[in-house]
């Protein structure tokens, strides 16, 4: 029963909250994975953690569990479009977040949206896509590459993925480097691209943030002996939050990657399948008894520093900048 004494408030009396103290919104256009090991469970939580208000668009819904996709079944443009205008209509938002979409259709009506918000960096991440028929994933791949890829600020994909979609008849004996495949990419419209999981000797792997004339920034992280759930829509939700921050790219990639890293070393086993990153993992530090009250809040936010900075020095999404 609500108590009879509390005042009743209108509508401006609920506005009352300078708009400048609220967190930037990142709309984020992915599946719903029921494992919680990807998809939306990890953009949200992974936005969040950064500081962000996460716009979630459900584009469909796999069927899988911790260890592998059995399936996937995709929304109607319709059903994405009208999710999508109408959060857009009442909220400004500071970056996208494109991750699996499940169809041709729905990539059309991503990019089409994401030309309307122009002047908003667009985050792209291309999953492996193995579970998929052939013929599904070239369709889609090429849909990507024609419609979303010149819409895109960032892409972000596996060393992997990135090489067999993008070059796919390389000639090299050589495996290609970060600055190849920001090549590849750039001939499409993206003006960066962060390629994750390079192999490394020594079981070290390399995260490359470049463009065809540079290396922009570069992190190398011990490889886990373990394999991981999710760490791709990790990773992007997480570098489209600090953006929309105001982190300027090579910061925003900074973060971004200690943070995954943080993530997958807290990460747990939820099921029978492989392991699934923390992604509050901060909110979950152990804290010394014998410290002041108001110490522990400092020294567990020490390595992972996800607050907002200044500028934001991108172009408007299918922008090309050399």
């Amino acid at each position: 029963m609500a108590n009879p004494k509390t005042p009743q408030l209108d509508s401006r009396q609920l506005q009352i909250e300078d708009t400048d103290a609220s967190p930037a919104c990142v709309m984020t256009f992915n599946a719903n994975d029921p494992s919680g090991a990807g998809g939306l469970t990890a953009d949200i939580a992974s936005i969040n953690s950064a500081g962000a208000h996460a716009l979630a668009v459900v584009t469909g819904a796999y069927v899988r569990d911790t260890a592998e996709i059995f399936d996937h079944f995709a929304f109607d443009e319709e059903a994405v479009t009208d999710q999508a205008r109408s959060a857009l209509e009442d909220m400004p938002v500071s970056a996208i977040k494109v991750g699996f979409v499940g169809s041709p259709e729905n990539i059309s009506t991503i990019a089409e949206i994401a030309s309307d918000y122009a002047d908003v960096p667009l985050i792209a991440y291309m999953p492996n896509l193995s579970w998929w028929e052939e013929s599904e994933i070239d369709s889609y791949l090429d849909a990507f590459r024609e419609l979303m890829l010149p819409q895109t600020t960032v892409l972000v994909g596996n060393h992997s993925s990135l090489w067999r979609w993008l070059l796919p008849d390389w000639p090299g004996e050589r495996n290609p480097s970060a600055r190849d495949i920001a090549k590849a990419a750039a001939d499409l419209g993206v003006p960066y691209t962060l390629v994750t999981g390079i192999p490394m000797p020594d079981q070290f792997i390399d995260n490359v943030l470049a463009t065809p004339q540079a290396v922009l920034y570069s992190e190398k992280f011990e490889r886990f002996e373990a394999i991981f759930a999710g760490a791709g829509d990790t990773l992007s939700a997480a570098l489209s939050a600090l953006l929309a921050n105001g982190h300027d790219l090579q910061a925003a990639t900074a973060e971004a990657l200690t943070f995954l890293d943080h993530s997958l070393d807290a990460g747990f086993h939820p099921g029978m399948g492989n392991i699934v990153p923390d992604r509050l993992f901060w909110a979950q530090a152990d804290v010394d008894p014998e410290e002041e009250p108001g110490e522990e809040a400092g020294d567990a936010n020490d390595d992972v520093e996800l607050t907002s900075k200044p500028t934001l020095d991108l172009p408007p999404n299918g922008t090309t900048k050399h």
